[in-house]
This record gives structure tokens, C-alpha cells and sequence, in this order.
């Protein structure tokens, strides 16, 4: 493994989190770069559901370290709220790490987004309203408050007061909201700086350290390549950057020290929120799939949008991650299915293109080609690749054509033992 990326390579919720958790055990040390607690990643052990926001998947394995990277956005309320939740159900967290650079989220940060969301009206973007977005911008603004920030009272004190003078000012102005007294949330926040204080630690070092002692390094991506600030189906996307190259920024890593990525798909697609999305299907099999596939949610509990595997979407995510192998998940909720289909290219204004194009324009009025391929039985109890029927072989092997990378690990199920691993990592 020495350095593995995972990236989702549809639009989130590929079933990250069980591939994290898979590996993780033998992993060293488990990086989450990029998001906040908009992303959801749910693992299943031992019939115990975990559902995770902000730390890495790999915190069920309590001898693993776990970083929580610089390119994430903290909310410390939320963080503590999961530390709590954890360790009531027996896991242990003395291991996790908050890199000092990542920056921190507030009040105003989550009551931005709600009344902006609100303010759109019909045109909102399907945000998640955890205030992400708003403290990426004051990231970017050069005004955001970090950890390192956090730690130190007079430091806080100062840069939150700014902060506050300016926040309250455009709450009451654009949306009529009175806002937040500065003397309670220093206070509370001192008080989370207290709490959060262990966890605390320059983590480009230790992810450095790790790497070069050869130890093996596991990188968690949250959301997908299509929600990618750049990248994505641009407005309705996420303020980071999900793809592999987020991680250089988001976790403090050169390029040269990155070694395989593997891009996560569903066997058929899903999206949450607004946006085009060319094999959405709104009949019965739509249903049977979000009913089957379970798919609503992890955060905000909103069914998701379901239609057939797009393998334009997935071709594009394999040439802007540089993907090393693919981890196809949930092909047991397509069983039973007499007939399964998948978009091998679209049709654009009486052309055939095969490339995912920029504009929402464009890619709204893109009819999916399609393949059909024949359905499968259950498939759950398999453990072994060559014992997968035939109909699901083709279906894969037509998968790696078209995208142009092998397939590295299956899933017919939500628990560890219902992962093939045909790669070693």
C-alpha cells in the first residue's frame, strides 16, 4: 500500500467509508483531506452500524492512527459530538489527530448557508446547511479562524470579534437576522479549545514521517469527483476538491509520495440534491434500487436520486484522479434485475460524445446510450471473483473498457466479509 488514495468517482456516496474501513486494517495511518460534516461515510461491523462525518473510517481500528488533515473544515461541536458517540459505543479515539491548519467552523458559518439556501428559493443548491461552504470562503477571504488559531485565547479573541463585527453586520443587512453575541461563542469556543486541545498536532509530519519510515498511508476522500469545486457539475457541488490531487493540498503531501488511487462507483449511480444527472430513472427499477440499495442520506436523511451505471462519468473520473484500479460497490442491490442497463456514451444536439462536458447546458439535454446486459441472482454469499456469474463478469470486464482501468475490489454487501479483493494492497 505505502500510499493509497480513495476517491469517490460519481457524485459521493459510492460506499467509501466500508472500502476505508477494509483496508484500514492494514493500514498504518488514516487521512481524511478534504470536507466537513456534510460528507456521511457508513460502516457496518459486526451488525453494528457506524456513521461517521468527520473522522476517518478508520477509527474503529484502535491501534491505527487517524488525521484528520488541514484541507478539513471543523466543526468542534460536531467532532465532539462524534468523540462522545464513539466512545459511549465502546471505540477508542486516543489515537485520532487534528491537523493545526485546518480551519474552523462557527455559528455564523451554518446560519450563512441556511438563509442563503433560503433566499434561492427554487434555485438553491441542495446544500447540506452545516455552514461548509461559508467557512471555505472565509478561507479563501483570508479571514477564517484555524486551530492553531483556536488554541490560543488572545489570538481567538481577536480574530473572532473581527469576525463576528463583520458576520452579524451582513446577516442583519441582507437577511434581517440579529445575530451572535461575541462574549458567549468566545466563551464556548474557548471552552471546545480545551476539549479539542490533545487531539491537536502539525500532522504534515506526521503523514511525512509515516511515508518515509514506509509505513502505509491510507488517504479518505469524502463526496465525488462530480462534486469537485473545478471538476464537478458546477454550481451544484461541494467547496473542496474530492479528487486525488486534493490531496497534496488537503493533507500536506507532495505528489511524488502518492502511490495508487482507487476510484469508488456504485454498480449503478446515484446523486443527492439539484443538477443534471443523464441515467436518473423515475420508474419502478428507480425505486427498487433506492429501496434495496438503502439510499438515503447519512446526513441529512434525503432520498437520492438513482438511474443506471454512466460510464462516460466514470471514464472522466479515472483521467482527473490518474485512477490505479476501480472498487465497484452495492452490485448485490442489482439482483434480480432481469435486465440491466449502462450508459456507454451520450448523444448531444444529433452527435455521439463520449467525454463528460462542462456545461450544465450541454449535459442537460445529453440522452444516454445505452447497453443492456442480462440480470443476475443474489449474489451476497459469493467471496471469490471467478464464482461471480456470468452475466456479472461481463458487466465488469465492460466496465474496465470503457473506462480504462481494471477493476481492484468488489462489493456484494454492506459487511467486511462481503468485499473481493482481486488487487493487493
Amino acid at each position: 500500500m505505502s500510499s493509497l488514495v480513495i476517491v469517490g468517482a460519481q457524485w459521493g456516496d459510492e460506499g467509501k467509508g466500508k472500502l476505508t474501513d477494509y483496508l484500514a486494517e492494514k493500514a498504518d495511518v488514516v487521512v481524511r483531506y478534504q470536507g466537513g460534516n456534510n460528507a456521511g461515510h457508513t460502516v457496518e461491523v459486526d451488525n453494528e452500524v457506524y456513521k461517521l462525518q468527520l473522522i476517518p473510517s478508520g477509527i474503529l481500528y484502535p491501534e491505527k492512527k487517524c488525521i484528520i488533515g488541514n484541507g478539513v473544515v471543523l466543526d468542534p461541536e460536531a467532532f465532539l459530538n462524534e468523540i462522545r458517540n464513539l466512545e459511549s459505543r465502546g471505540i477508542k479515539t486516543g489515537n485520532l489527530r487534528i491537523s493545526d491548519r485546518a480551519h474552523v467552523l462557527f455559528p455564523y458559518h451554518k446560519k450563512i448557508d441556511e438563509l442563503s439556501e433560503l433566499k434561492r428559493g427554487s434555485d438553491d443548491l441542495g446544500t447540506t446547511k452545516k455552514g461548509i461552504g461559508p467557512c471555505y470562503m472565509d478561507k479563501t477571504e483570508r479571514i477564517g479562524i484555524r486551530v492553531c488559531d483556536l488554541l490560543k485565547k488572545e489570538v481567538l479573541a481577536k480574530k473572532l470579534k473581527a469576525n463576528l463585527e463583520l458576520k452579524n453586520a451582513y446577516l442583519k443587512k441582507i437577511y434581517d437576522f440579529e445575530g451572535y453575541s461575541y462574549e458567549e461563542m468566545l466563551a464556548q469556543y474557548l471552552d471546545y479549545a480545551e476539549q479539542i486541545r490533545p487531539f491537536v498536532e502539525d500532522t504534515t509530519v506526521l503523514i511525512y514521517d509515516a511515508i518515509k519510515a514506509g509505513k502505509k498511508v491510507l488517504f479518505e476522500g469524502a463526496q465525488g469527483t462530480l462534486l469537485d469545486l473545478d471538476f464537478g457539475t458546477y454550481p451544484y457541488v461541494t467547496s473542496s476538491h474530492p479528487i486525488a490531487g486534493g490531496v497534496c493540498i488537503g493533507a500536506g503531501v507532495g505528489p511524488a509520495l502518492i502511490g495508487k488511487v482507487i476510484g469508488v462507483v456504485k454498480a449503478y449511480t446515484t446523486r443527492v440534491g439539484k443538477g443534471p444527472f443523464p441515467t436518473e430513472l423515475f420508474d419502478e427499477t428507480g425505486e427498487h434500487i433506492r429501496k434495496t440499495g438503502k439510499e438515503f442520506g447519512t446526513v441529512t436523511g434525503r432520498p437520492r436520486r438513482c438511474g443506471w451505471f454512466d460510464a462516460v462519468i466514470v471514464r472522466y473520473a479515472a483521467r482527473i484522479s490518474g485512477l490505479t484500479g476501480i472498487a465497484v460497490t452495492k452490485l448485490d442491490t442489482l439482483s434480480n434485475i432481469p435486465t440491466i442497463k449502462m450508459c456507454v456514451g451520450y448523444r448531444l444536439d444529433g452527435k455521439i460524445i463520449r467525454d463528460f462536458p462542462a456545461s450544465l447546458e450541454d449535459l442537460e439535454k445529453c440522452e444516454p446510450i445505452y447497453e443492456e446486459f442480462e440480470g443476475w441472482g443474489d449474489i451476497g454469499n459469493i467471496t471469490q471473483y471467478n464464482k461471480l456469474p456470468t452475466s456479472v463478469l461481463r458487466y465488469l470486464e465492460r466496465i474496465e473498457e470503457i473506462c480504462g482501468t481494471k477493476i481492484s475490489v468488489i462489493s456484494v454487501g454492506p459487511k467486511r466479509n462481503q468485499t473481493i479483493m482481486i488487487d493487493k494492497f
